[in-house]
């Protein structure tokens, strides 16, 4: 029903009567305005967003850019659809890939393809790049913004208590975590998610089944749970739960249990640096480390975050302003603002060598950043985010020994096939 309601009021935009400018933000005082429609909405994220559009309209005296800020990304969904519906979308919005795809199906945003360079794109690193790109025509739709990787955060003195350092493999992984625990510590705390949507648990999970041959999901957006990969990455996980080395819990239990200095580990994005370090408050030394390789040094990890799609309804002015802004925002001088000061990664390696003092202190940002090198996005598919809830209570049943590993991601398996069937 959603898809249908979505696809319904984009409709109306896209065959809507009147003129280019009528959805576009026009041109006064000699100046092309360009609405910007997203979700960086407070902290850092808000102050870091205006600081660099006021120095892309010092360097352009000629634009205009004006900051439509939602409070979160449900909100941002809602009210992009609803300007679609109206329209009058703004001129840019920031979307994940799933919705793009949804939108250019119903031919309301357009294709950058006239706009960016092979030296604009071949700047970015290869998994933001191969991001942009949608596969119903393998045509680039998008731009980048905001993007992290999942690292390991881990508690110094709990390792070393134990003679260990940050594992390199998920093996040393395993029995890192079981060393740690016990006398009420627990190796790592995890939360799937469930029916209504995945959690972080869930993303380590995918990161497991990659490492371990297959990806949960295929590149056309097809499930597959029941691969050998994603049963050994489950039985991993419940391995770990029978040897007191795991446990379920809601709301970041992981960053609670490092906090409290009662977790060994931490499995999480990127951008959980702030918040985790937070939590543990200087109680004790905060490790960061690449995630563990698989079998064979298999390097595996899991892009997210958001892009920035063009509406078609802003006019050849305003297409020609946006796309110079685009083009700030990825920058090597802007990238390098951006991640010292958002938590996020920079999509340019060009932005590295202007970071060299804060990578000083924040080594876990220069790591983070080359796993942009391998990383995957999951598909843009809009059944994906419903079939990732199915597999978080999989992940649910398996661990809590409800059900093996082998049935409860085959359940899941049969769930996600009839979402994937309905949503195409």
């Amino acid at each position: 029903m959603r898809k249908t309601r979505v696809a319904a009021a984009l409709a109306v935009c896209a065959l809507g009567a009147g003129g280019l400018a009528a959805c576009g933000s026009g041109s006064s005082s000699g100046k092309t305005t360009i609405t910007f429609m997203e979700a960086m909405s407070s902290g850092t994220l808000k102050t870091s967003m205006e600081t660099l559009t006021k120095r892309f309209e010092k360097a352009h005296p000629d634009i205009d850019v004006q900051l439509q800020v939602e409070p979160d990304y449900g909100t941002l969904r809602n009210k992009e659809t609803a300007a679609l519906s109206a329209s009058k979308p703004p001129t840019i919005g920031q979307v994940y890939s799933d919705w793009a795809a949804t939108f250019a199906k119903s031919n309301v945003v357009v294709p950058l393809t006239d706009y960016a360079k092979p030296a604009d794109l071949k700047a970015l690193y290869p998994s933001v790049r191969d991001d942009l790109y949608l596969p119903a025509d393998h045509k680039l739709y998008m731009w980048p913004f905001n993007k992290s990787v999942v690292i390991q955060y881990y508690n110094t003195k709990m390792l070393s208590a134990k003679g260990k350092s940050a594992p390199k493999t998920w093996d040393e992984f395993a029995a890192t975590a079981r060393a740690v625990s016990g006398k009420g510590n627990v190796g790592i705390a995890i939360d799937p998610g469930g029916s209504a949507g995945p959690a972080g648990g869930e993303a380590w999970f995918e990161i497991l089944s990659q490492a371990y041959g297959t990806p949960v999901f295929a590149a056309d957006g097809k499930p597959q749970f029941t691969s050998p990969a994603a049963i050994k990455a489950m039985n991993y996980l419940v391995g770990l739960k029978k040897a007191g080395a795991l446990t379920l819990g809601k709301n970041y239990p992981g960053q609670v249990a490092l906090g409290a200095g009662k977790g060994g580990f931490d499995i999480s994005s990127v951008a959980s640096y702030y918040y985790n370090s937070k939590a543990v408050g200087g109680k004790f030394p905060m490790g960061t480390a690449p995630l563990p390789t698989g079998p064979g040094g298999t390097q595996a990890n899991q892009m997210a975050g958001t892009n920035i799609v063009m509406f078609a309804k802003a006019s050849d002015a305003e297409r020609k302003a946006a796309w110079s802004y685009l083009r700030f925002l990825t920058s090597a001088d802007s990238q390098a603002y951006w991640a010292q000061n958002s938590g996020y990664l920079p999509v340019t390696p060009a932005a590295l060598p202007k970071m060299t003092d804060f990578i000083k202190k924040n080594p876990y940002q220069k790591f983070a950043a080359q796993a942009l090198t391998t990383a995957k996005a999951d598909p843009p598919y809009p059944w994906i985010s419903q079939a990732q809830g199915m597999l978080a209570v999989a992940m649910q049943s398996a661990i809590t020994g409800k059900q093996s590993a082998s049935a409860a991601l085959g359940s899941a398996q049969q769930q996600a096939v009839d979402a994937m069937k309905s949503g195409q």
